[in-house]
């Protein structure tokens, strides 16, 4: 267990707090005067990562250790942060995601429902809606995941919204993220992955020389650069929605379900455009086939959220956004702490 001092203010439970998002929240919570309490198998999270609060290393299926944190701390508050979010991956091994993301979902739902926890806030994604034939894609898009990935996600939002149509004193928030990105502006922490998969770190890896080249996975999309679309959010805005969204818990008192994103599409050629700028480095890439389960564009539409949570992004620059991720990777490079 690590104790970096919290406040000692409410506590709150967050699964995979050591990892990307996860920590950015818990560095919130913390700033916010909340006690974060981590959980954390630190399969791909980080310990440093972890700027306040308590960390307990352990896994979410493990339910005797989840419910004896729950009591320990009297809980009242959850975040599940933790999951297997590589879209190629749950493509080749589908049951390691419904294993994880689902099953071990399910645990911690019957682990909160025992012991007396009414709010809970879960990490979504917009790979629920597959391949939305609107965009910008809203909450009532028909939910068509062409992935695992996204289908243990769906099957999460499924468990919980049941769950609380049983159990009337629990409720959720469920936040369907586009694609978080950047880092903290202080580079702090930041996205660290030991196989990183997201284009802009990898993008920003290849122009430190870390990796040799940068692969483009599919020019031939139905879009004006035949390049795949994103709606790229920055993760301080992300996590900002989830502290908006425990205060609509405690108020409110009824679950819902809010799109994370901006409204702005990049194409990866856009993105890669931008990795160079910001670095100042031409670095090699390749173009590739697609992979499976890749969907053309994913866009938010995100007026639900700013009208019922408040929630006021920054809404930088793409620039700006992979300038605070540059500042990151070449803090790790330089591997400084």
């Amino acid at each position: 267990m690590k104790d970096n001092n919290a406040a000692c203010g409410e506590p709150i439970l967050v699964t995979g707090g050591a990892g990307y998002i996860g920590s950015h929240v818990v560095r919130d919570l913390g700033e916010r005067g909340f006690r974060p309490v981590v959980l954390d198998n630190l399969s791909s999270g980080h310990s440093e990562a972890v700027l306040c609060g308590e960390l307990i290393r352990g896994d979410v299926a493990d339910s005797e250790l989840v419910g004896s944190i729950l009591r320990k701390f009297a809980i009242r508050s959850v975040m599940h942060f933790a999951a297997f979010i590589q879209v190629g991956e749950s493509v080749s091994q589908p049951l390691k995601y419904y294993e994880n993301n689902s099953f071990n979902c399910l645990r911690l739902i019957r682990a909160c429902l025992e012991n007396g926890v009414k709010n809970f806030i879960f990490s979504s994604t917009a790979a629920v809606y597959g391949m939305p034939t609107k965009v910008p894609v809203d909450e009532k898009a028909p939910l068509l995941p062409i992935n695992p990935y996204g289908g243990s996600k769906l099957v999460s939002e499924m468990l919980l919204s049941d769950a609380a149509a049983a159990n009337p004193g629990f409720r959720y928030v469920a936040l369907r993220y586009f694609n978080a990105a950047g880092a903290d502006r202080q580079a702090r922490i930041g996205q660290d992955y030991r196989q990183p998969t997201h284009l802009l770190t990898r993008a920003l890896k290849t122009a430190l020389g870390q990796f040799p080249k940068l692969e483009v996975f599919g020019t031939d999309y139905p879009t004006p650069d035949g390049t795949a679309i994103r709606d790229y959010i920055h993760v301080d805005d992300l996590a900002a929605a989830h502290l908006l969204a425990l205060e609509f818990l405690k108020t409110e008192k009824q679950s819902r379900i809010f799109n994370c994103g901006y409204g702005i599409g990049h194409s990866v050629l856009d993105v890669v455009a931008a990795a160079k700028r910001v670095s100042g480095i031409d670095f090699p890439v390749l173009h590739a086939a697609r992979r499976p389960g890749d969907p053309a564009a994913l866009i938010a539409e995100a007026g639900l959220i700013s009208r019922e949570l408040g929630w006021k992004p920054d809404v930088p620059r793409l620039d700006d956004i992979v300038a605070s991720a540059w500042n990151w990777e070449k803090k790790l490079a330089a591997g400084k702490p």
